[in-house]
């Protein structure tokens, strides 16, 4: 076999890997769904509320067991107890969801906006991924800048718990939709050039993303289209 015929069949298992692996992250993403709804139609249902009289407690002990959550999902990603923890950590997911999903139901039109938001939510992650996809370009140059834009946006949460100031609400949120969705591009893009190799791990990330991008553009919609009974 001559040198050229070895890096072509290199180059062709490495493309059908990548597309192994984002078929799989795109199969365990819409199954990680399911858990998420049925948390949060839990949580309405029973009123769940996570140690809603402590903002500050309830932050912190969130970021804990998320973190808990995801720690333990990476030491076994490459195991079926990773797709279990996984889809654990979506129904915790859901559960904590439901809070602002009970704010939107209190509004006149809130269902309305909690399927407006779902809509948009879906089309920024199709755009996103799409090009992500479809591109040749390489955009891991980003991840220092979006990972360092993730860690203000905690620092600025984390500072609003104390000042309690809607404008800074909506500034976060705003960011939030923007960082997010830039997100998605970076890690659907890093699947595509072979830089995340496991779909556990890949899944994970593109979750938290669209979770992440759906919360905040219904803050937004409630701040500025929410309407009182």
């Amino acid at each position: 076999m001559q040198p050229f015929d070895i890096v072509t069949q290199t180059s062709a298992e490495s493309v059908v890997r990548q597309n192994r692996v984002l078929r799989n992250t795109y199969a365990l993403l819409a199954l990680s769904m399911v858990p998420t709804v049925l948390g949060a139609l839990i949580g309405i249902q029973l009123n769940f509320s996570f140690l809603a009289g402590s903002p500050l407690l309830s932050f912190l002990l969130f970021l804990g067991i998320a973190w808990g959550f995801m720690y333990g999902i990476e030491r076994t990603k490459n195991s079926g107890l990773g797709v279990v923890l996984l889809l654990a950590f979506t129904f915790f997911m859901g559960l904590m969801l439901s809070r602002i999903l009970q704010v939107a139901l209190g509004f006149s039109n809130g269902g309305q906006l909690i399927a407006l938001a779902a809509g948009g939510t879906g089309a920024i992650f199709f755009v996103m991924a799409g090009l992500a996809a479809t591109t040749k370009r390489d955009f891991s140059s980003l991840g220092k800048f979006l990972f360092a834009g993730v860690i203000l946006l905690l620092l600025a949460m984390l500072a609003n718990l104390f000042f309690q100031l809607p404008a800074l609400a909506l500034t976060i949120s705003l960011l939030a939709v923007g960082i997010f969705s830039a997100l998605i591009l970076y890690d659907i893009n890093r699947i595509v050039q072979g830089g995340e190799d496991n779909y556990i791990s890949a899944t994970l990330a593109v979750y938290l993303d669209i979770y992440n991008v759906f919360v905040n553009l219904l803050n937004l919609l409630l701040a500025f289209t929410g309407q009182r009974d």
